[in-house]
């Protein structure tokens, strides 16, 4: 009998509800609560359904004692928090014993991003005319051009990019369905993959838009590497360069460009403001750094290496 099956006859409880949040949790957050409950309950000994207050706070305080981040301490609450409240709505008890637990302080670090002059480096990487440089440039555009996830850009199909119209049709987290307008030179440069690049990579007759060289669907793997080799032909350091990052970049860059809030938090999918907020301060940070080099009365003054000598200005 396997683990798998023995925690399901003793856990009815958790089973009945990963059931239910089957129907509205992204697959990967469901095995993550999965293995968080799963843990709360080997730590407990019994079900976690059985739990009280005392039992959640003293689970907490041994996460924070092994030294885990805060948030991974936040999302097992959060898994904990799920399950409690799934039994309350059940009629299987009246109380959610997580509910008034203290989380720790989860300190957000900004997004890095590339510079505008980065972003056109490596686009201008991928030019070439081979099936694979056509593809890398169609891939580089649709990341930065749309600000997809790299789940979301291996995973369009050929129909969901509408290059007459310039939209694109991304599946994002939890199955919600986007549109995103894309730009001339985005619009293009998948054209130009699809009308002279993907028929000689399309060897299995795939549905996917983005190949790899066998004819199979190109992974997310496959999408780092092709970022990395680019950065690196581009100047850029490889281990810095991500798909996330031009995500960052293409959020970034359209708050500068002056894009309200709202609008970029659609074309992003972000099911929470606050998560795209934060692409404000970094903003706000590249705003503060350029005043402090471009402004003759907010440049930073040198220290004269002779302490006899009082500071100059910078030329």
């Amino acid at each position: 009998m396997t683990a798998r099956t023995q925690e399901t006859e003793r856990h009815p409880e958790v089973e009945a509800y990963l059931a239910v949040a089957a129907a509205r949790l992204a697959p990967r957050t469901l095995d993550a609560y999965r293995r968080d409950l799963d843990g709360f309950a080997r730590v407990l000994g019994h079900s976690p359904a059985r739990a009280g207050v005392e039992d959640v706070e003293r689970y907490l305080a041994s996460l924070r004692a092994d030294g885990l981040a805060g948030s991974t301490i936040a999302r097992r609450t959060a898994a904990i928090r799920s399950f409690f409240r799934h039994q309350v709505l059940v009629g299987a008890r009246g109380d959610n014993p997580a509910a008034e637990v203290q989380l720790p302080r989860r300190t957000r670090k900004l997004p890095r991003t590339l510079s505008p002059g980065e972003a056109l480096r490596l686009i201008e990487a991928a030019n070439g005319t081979t099936p694979r440089s056509l593809r890398d440039a169609a891939l580089v555009e649709l990341l930065y051009g749309a600000g997809l996830r790299v789940s979301e850009a291996v995973g369009l199909e050929r129909g969901d990019v509408d290059t007459d119209q310039r939209l694109v049709r991304a599946l994002g987290k939890g199955g919600k369905e986007r549109i995103v307008p894309i730009a001339r030179q985005t619009a293009d440069a998948v054209t130009r993959y699809a009308s002279r690049g993907r028929p000689y990579l399309d060897r299995r007759h795939r549905p996917e838009l983005f190949l790899n060289a066998k004819g199979g669907a190109l992974t997310r793997a496959g999408a780092f590497l092709i970022l990395r080799k680019l950065a690196e032909k581009a100047g850029l350091e490889p281990e810095r360069v991500h798909p996330h990052l031009l995500r960052h970049s293409f959020a970034t860059h359209l708050l500068e460009g002056g894009a309200d809030l709202r609008s970029v938090q659609e074309m992003l999918g972000h099911a929470d403001l606050a998560t795209t907020e934060l692409y404000t301060h970094v903003s706000d940070r590249r705003r503060r750094e350029l005043y402090f080099q471009a402004h003759p009365h907010a440049r930073r003054r040198k220290v004269s290496t002779n302490p006899g000598q009082a500071r100059k200005e910078e030329p």
